[in-house]
């Protein structure tokens, strides 16, 4: 199944730990992290923890507490209660030393206008305390952002796409062993985000980096992992190629058959390869659904068109159950609100929603179990313990 977090901690420190690769250096651990605005609680006692060159998504609804959190760690907020500490500083102890280790891109690119870009470049060299070399170090930047051509030039007088590339080469100055982004791709034309993507996975090899955007896509095609925040709590963690091993997953089919419907159940309940049929509700004159799930890594669909024809039922559509990165991101967040969850409970009944709400489930609910063995349960590999459905 998923690896699903439900950490109430939030602290952030550096220290080595095992994983399946071997040595793991904790650049970012979250603990206890508690954000009160009077009575309302944006960050709700949480934890994460990121390694070193790892790229993590971080994902939520508008008000989910993931531009807060992001703002004490970077030390621009203080915390109610809890710890955050970067490279081993705490940055509520050590604010200076701590920021000298992030970069950081708010999502209002925090620009003088009236500078010229070289100005504004210079002027972030001298307040962080850099000490590369100071010409050889911007023109590499500028070289990797695509700003040279306009770096003589008055920012007020640039597009919002080349403001939002000088929002990203302050980011970069001094080399930051933490990179912090809030939606990096607003204002950029389609090529410019295809290079701010690549830009971010070359960032990946040598950096940390948190990515926050609603461009799920580029999460996807970006982050080594999603973590999904909603009301200020974490409610998935999870990584991405096993999230899109879920979006692409096609064992459901939605099926109308025209046909008796009796006849037509127990002829598919017979076939190989289906692991579980339900008839649905939905009727088109003769013509009846059925949900089919198939057992892992086998395609049924052409031995269920031989099947029917042979039956002469003539099958009228077939539709895939697969979903997008935006229908589970979408169910996770249905799942963590109870009130989402009770006018969800109103609705006519919808296969697909049902079929996008059961991956959300085993997303969040999982917690015991080791990430590889959620993963199999999940999509039912382990043949010695998969269940009959029929």
């Amino acid at each position: 199944m998923f690896k699903i977090i439900w950490y109430n901690i939030i602290s952030i420190s550096i220290f080595k730990t095992k994983n399946k690769k071997g040595n793991l250096l904790i650049m970012i651990k979250i603990d206890h992290l508690v954000k009160n605005y009077g009575s309302n609680c944006a960050v709700d006692d949480i934890s994460f923890e990121v390694g070193k060159g790892e790229i993590v998504g971080l994902l939520g609804p508008n008000g989910a507490g993931k531009s807060t959190t992001m703002n004490i760690l970077t030390g621009y907020l203080s915390s109610t209660s809890g710890s955050v500490s970067v490279a081993g500083l705490n940055v509520l102890d050590n604010p200076l030393e701590a920021k000298k280790h992030i970069g950081y891109l708010p999502e209002q690119p925090p620009l003088y206008l009236d500078m010229t870009v070289e100005e504004y470049l210079i002027f972030n060299y001298e307040l962080k305390g850099c000490k590369l070399n100071r010409t050889k170090h911007l023109e590499e930047i500028c070289e990797v952002v695509k700003i040279k051509d306009v770096y003589k030039r008055v920012i007020k007088n640039l597009s919002k796409g080349y403001r939002q590339r000088v929002g990203i080469a302050q980011a970069l100055i001094g080399s930051p062993e933490v990179i912090i982004f809030d939606e990096p791709t607003v204002g950029l034309d389609p090529k410019q985000i295809i290079e701010v993507r690549n830009l971010l996975r070359k960032l990946g090899r040598d950096h940390t980096v948190i990515l926050s955007t609603h461009i799920l896509q580029e999460v996807q095609a970006v982050c080594d992992r999603i973590v999904i925040i909603n009301k200020g709590k974490i409610v998935a963690d999870e990584k991405t190629e096993n999230i899109t091993r879920a979006v692409e997953s096609s064992r459901r089919f939605n099926a109308k058959i025209s046909g008796p419907q009796k006849e037509v159940l127990a002829m598919l309940r017979s076939q190989s390869g289906i692991v579980h049929v339900e008839a649905l509700p939905q009727r088109d004159g003769d013509a009846y659904s059925y949900l089919i799930e198939s057992d892992v890594g086998i395609d049924v669909r052409k031995s269920l068109f031989f099947a029917l024809a042979e039956k002469r039922w003539p099958l009228i559509g077939l539709e895939s159950m697969g979903m997008s990165l935006e229908d589970i991101f979408i169910a996770i967040v249905d799942q963590s609100s109870p009130k989402n969850r009770y006018e969800r409970g109103k609705r006519t009944r919808n296969v697909k929603a049902e079929a996008e709400q059961e991956i959300a489930k085993s997303i969040m609910s999982n917690t015991s179990k080791s990430g590889s063995a959620r993963f199999s349960a999940l999509f039912d590999e382990d043949n010695n313990s998969k269940e009959n459905d029929n």
